[in-house]
């Protein structure tokens, strides 16, 4: 007897485990293919090409042109950024090389026009109040620094006082000027940017007081670019707005400078030879006003003449050593081994000597056995000036073994400067020297012995 519930049903084939799998395959295959082909259509759709990019900017300049308020241009400014990256990013065709120079390079023509939008979007943004402070600061800084003649100093003040009669038309503020040198006016203009900050302007709702403002301040730079400074005149009217030609009358000497600065020299007028000196530029008239300072011997020319010793003037090397200027002697020391310039040693040892400081003596000593005959006489004699007795052995030795007659002379002469009884005593062994000067010297030297000892 057979079992019904084991036979399948006549008519209804089995369906097998195999059968079953490949059609989950083939479903399954036809989904990947229908999502691989959506991601193509998408990436095709949201590929960077010029053509988007341009599309883009021309979108962002639409914007521009009719952004109305500070946060419209945020809007564009930020569009803008996200164009920037995309133009990094993309795989832009680039010219052939076998093109002509002139072919056109997409990347090139999309940055540039980005370029020019940006500087569109900052030209319409603000004015800002920051831009009327920032005027008034650099106002501020040219009343400063420039130097102003009289009449200037007249516009100037005039100019601040009509600026700030102007901030008071516009924020309601009560600046004053209280007077008319430069700290008071440069306070005011303080004071003006201060009252600007302090109104916290919008850019958008003020828009129209900031312009106000702004032209205010445009307006005080064109007046004190007008205002007459110093560097505007010519040299004889810059000496004339000094009065350095005030102490002429009749004069027979050309040019009047020189006989202005005769003058000057005779009435001990040391600044306005300094003046002189600063704005002539003819070698003469340099000439003539270094031999004044120098012959005026006047401390408050020291700054002048140190700066020009410190390019190695010689003229000023030798004002300084007439002011016996002690603060030059670091500088001169530097210039004690140029032997390649013999006359720069001359004046500096000469000067050295003058001003006497013994900081100096044993760098003049160590010339003393220099190669140059004609400097060696000036490096003995500076020492005799300075008088340091550390300087008596070696003269003592120079007179004893140089070759130079001059240099003998000089020695001899420098230790009867020093004028101990040693010094006095070497020089005066030398009476026998073959040289008439050098004898001269010792005999000098054992005359003042004589009377030491009498004394």
């Amino acid at each position: 007897m057979s079992n019904g519930d084991d036979d399948a049903p006549a008519g209804e084939p089995e369906e097998t485990t195999e059968e079953s799998d490949v059609e989950g395959e083939s479903e399954e295959s036809a989904a990947e293919a229908e999502e691989s082909e959506s991601e193509s259509e998408a990436e095709a759709e949201t590929e960077i090409t010029a053509e988007s990019l341009d599309e883009r900017l021309d979108e962002a300049e639409s914007d521009l042109e009719a952004a109305e308020t500070e946060a419209d241009l945020d809007e564009v400014e930020a569009g803008l950024d996200l164009v920037e990256a995309d133009l990094e990013a993309a795989d832009l065709p680039e010219p052939d090389e076998d093109e002509e120079e002139d072919a056109e390079d997409p990347r090139e023509e999309l940055e540039s026009r980005l370029s020019d939008l940006r500087d569109r979007l900052e030209e319409q943004r603000g004015p800002y109040a920051s831009d009327v402070v920032e005027k008034i600061e650099g106002a501020r800084s040219k009343i400063e620094d420039t130097r102003w003649t009289e009449r200037g100093e007249t516009e100037i003040a005039e100019a601040v006082e009509a600026f700030a009669d102007s901030v008071n038309g516009i924020l309601g503020s009560s600046l004053s000027v209280d007077g008319r040198d430069e700290e008071e006016l440069t306070d005011t203009l303080d004071d003006a940017a201060a009252a600007v900050e302090n109104s916290s302007l919008d850019p958008d709702e003020d828009d129209e007081t900031i312009a106000e403002l702004l032209e205010a301040a445009e307006g005080l730079e064109a007046d004190l670019e007008d205002a007459q400074e110093w560097d505007d005149l010519e040299v004889r009217e810059k000496l004339a707005a000094e009065g350095f030609y005030d102490v002429l009358g009749h004069y027979k000497d050309f040019p009047p400078e020189w006989s202005a600065l005769k003058e000057h020299e005779k009435r001990g007028n040391v600044e306005m030879i300094l003046l002189a000196l600063d704005l002539l530029g003819s070698e003469f008239m340099e000439e003539h006003c270094l031999e004044a300072i120098t012959r005026m011997n006047d401390q408050r020319a020291f700054d002048a003449m140190h700066q020009r010793a410190q390019k190695r003037d010689k003229a000023a090397i030798t004002a300084l050593g007439k002011m016996a200027a002690e603060d030059a002697v670091e500088t001169l020391l530097g210039y004690v081994d140029t032997d390649k310039d013999p006359a720069l040693q001359k004046v500096t040892f000469k000067a050295l000597g003058e001003i006497g400081s013994e900081e100096a003596t044993q760098a003049l000593a160590n010339k003393l056995v220099m190669e140059n005959d004609n400097v060696r006489p000036h490096a003995a004699r500076a020492l005799g000036l300075i008088g340091d007795t550390r300087a008596i052995e070696p003269l003592s030795d120079a007179l004893s073994d140089d070759e130079n007659a001059n240099v003998r002379a000089s020695a001899a002469w420098a230790l009867r400067q020093i004028g101990t009884r040693e010094a006095l005593e070497a020089a005066a062994e030398h009476a026998d020297d073959r040289t008439f000067l050098v004898q001269t010297e010792a005999e000098k030297a054992a005359e003042a012995l004589r009377v030491e000892q009498t004394a």
